[in-house]
């Protein structure tokens, strides 16, 4: 139960790779303990650790990438362009058509509103370099399942809408019907209907994923989550007895089935390998706070407010952050810890899709705290809180964790208050912050304070020792020290203010305490 959430959330932790290091970490931590421990000469050990922690991640990414395959496949890009239309670079401007359709009534139909699924679609379109959104509309449907997915009416009239579009200068050159997964009945006749290249909410998303994915551990998992989409594609198509654009002869199907089997091999190293790290940093892990919410909700910003880590740099654009990272930070009580920034949900979006990121995202669901990022200046934004949730725990589920972790120590908060144009005070339950202004963000830093400690079993204590005796030399070395000063009535003792955990107190004790009894 302490240690809950980064256990728990999120897509892509290349941060996790920083316990392998915490020994050099430890010895640089007892270094600096004796010299900064008031608030400011702490900021230049938090610097120094920082560091020293980042290097280290990229000193192992370049080791894991040696022993990894090429991705670069001229075949397999082939494929996946005739399936998805992603490219392996986005070079070329694109003029879209975004549709938004959505079900009237019934059990199927969504609880956002098609409102605000459409905005959520023209901003997927938006996170794209030389990407344009030349026209929306919202398309009523009683289902999403029909072989044409629109009537012969809302055909006829959507081409209409493309001629008068060219004829006004507004060439199209893309339609983005913002529905989940499209079968490839719909998206050949749509294809064929239109003359142009059709996109589905999957193939949008895996375009911006791969145009993020920076390390080789998230382009591994992006590649992945790109499979199962073709052979679903190619199921569809065979169940139609049609040859198209996602036909393979047999090599391609060998060439699609070897590409997975390796992509599989190399995710499950990655996950026995995090599994390791995470059974070697019992000892010496640092507290570990993940941040996760819906994408664009502001986690990236948090942790700078958190951290006054002025190297981050927040971008207002849909998955901007792919890779998992560590950012080191300063409880109030001086206790270091990690906060770990994830990467973000989204609505309307096969599980399986991010299931493939499931190897990071375990290290984020055994946190010890989760801060959960909402953005209440959205007006949608109690349907992304349930969204998050929902997809947590289903991702728990089916992650198949030996023991598995449980959604509690969850910490929620309610991220852009300053952009609230009515009175916050109906929000209850929530912690309101904001990133921008700082609002709200010491509090913060005193409840993730409190749940740190109780989930991983620490106390803030003062205890009384010899002046430069060994007990000293072992509360810096054993727990966080916080401050010193000298005992106002015995000279020849100090008082040391310390945050250690229960099992260090009774090592104190045992070998201090009732050695001197």
């Amino acid at each position: 139960m302490a240690t809950n959430f980064i256990r728990r959330c999120s897509p892509l932790l290349r941060g996790a790779y920083w316990w392998r290091y915490a020994p050099q970490v430890e010895r640089i931590s007892e270094n600096f303990r004796c010299k900064y421990t008031d608030a400011n000469k702490f900021k230049g050990f938090k610097g120094k650790y920082k560091a020293m922690a980042v290097g280290a991640e990229e000193e192992d990414d370049r080791r894991d990438d040696s022993n990894r395959f090429d991705l670069d496949d001229a075949e397999y890009d082939a494929v996946i362009n005739s399936a998805m239309h992603v490219q392996k670079r986005v070079q070329n401007e694109q003029n879209v058509l975004v549709i938004q359709p959505y079900v009237k009534w019934g059990p199927k139909r969504a609880t956002s509103q098609p409102e605000h699924q459409l905005q959520e679609a023209e901003a997927l379109v938006r996170s794209l370099p030389k990407w344009k959104v030349e026209c929306s509309l919202k398309v009523p449907l009683e289902s999403l399942e029909k072989r044409q997915l629109f009537g012969a009416g809302k055909l006829e009239e959507i081409k209409t809408m493309l001629m008068d579009l060219q004829s006004s200068g507004k060439l199209i050159t893309c339609i983005f019907i913002s529905k989940g997964t499209l079968t490839f009945g719909q998206k050949q006749f749509l294809e064929q209907h239109f003359k142009l290249p059709v996109m589905d909410r999957y193939s949008m998303v895996i375009q911006i994923l791969r145009l993020h994915a920076i390390s080789t551990e998230a382009k591994l998992q992006v590649a992945m989550a790109e499979i199962p989409y073709i052979w679903s594609q190619m199921k569809d198509q065979e169940s139609t007895g049609s040859k198209g654009r996602v036909y393979l002869t047999e090599s391609q199907k060998q060439m699609l089935r070897l590409r997975e089997r390796k992509l599989k091999n190399e995710l499950a190293t990655i996950r026995s390998h995090r599994e390791l790290l995470r059974n070697k940093r019992k000892q010496k892990a640092y507290p570990i706070v993940a941040v996760v919410g819906y994408t664009n909700a502001g986690k990236t910003s948090l942790i700078k407010a958190l951290t006054e880590e002025k190297s981050l740099e927040p971008k207002d654009q849909l998955f901007a952050t792919l890779d998992v990272t560590a950012h080191a930070g300063l409880l109030p009580c001086k206790l270091e810890v990690l906060f770990m920034d994830t990467v973000g949900f989204m609505a309307d979006i096969p599980t399986g899709l991010i299931e493939c990121f499931i190897a990071t995202l375990e290290d984020a669901m055994l946190a010890d705290v989760i801060v959960h990022v909402q953005d209440v200046s959205h007006e949608n934004f109690l349907e992304q809180t349930k969204h998050v949730e929902t997809t947590l725990s289903s991702l728990l589920r089916s992650s198949g964790m030996t023991n598995q972790p449980q959604l509690d120590n969850v910490i929620n908060v309610g991220n852009k208050v300053d952009l609230l144009a009515a009175d916050s005070n109906g929000l209850k339950g929530i912690h309101l912050v904001s990133s921008k202004t700082l609002h709200g963000v010491n509090e913060l830093l005193v409840e993730i304070e409190r749940r740190v400690l109780e989930a991983t079993g620490r106390q803030k204590i003062i205890i009384r020792v010899p002046m430069g005796g060994a007990e000293v030399a072992w509360l810096y070395k054993n727990a966080a020290v916080t401050e010193t000063a000298a005992d106002p009535n015995d000279s020849q003792r100090m008082l040391v203010s310390a945050v250690i955990t229960d099992a260090k107190l009774q090592q104190f004790r045992h070998q201090f305490v009732k050695r001197r009894g």
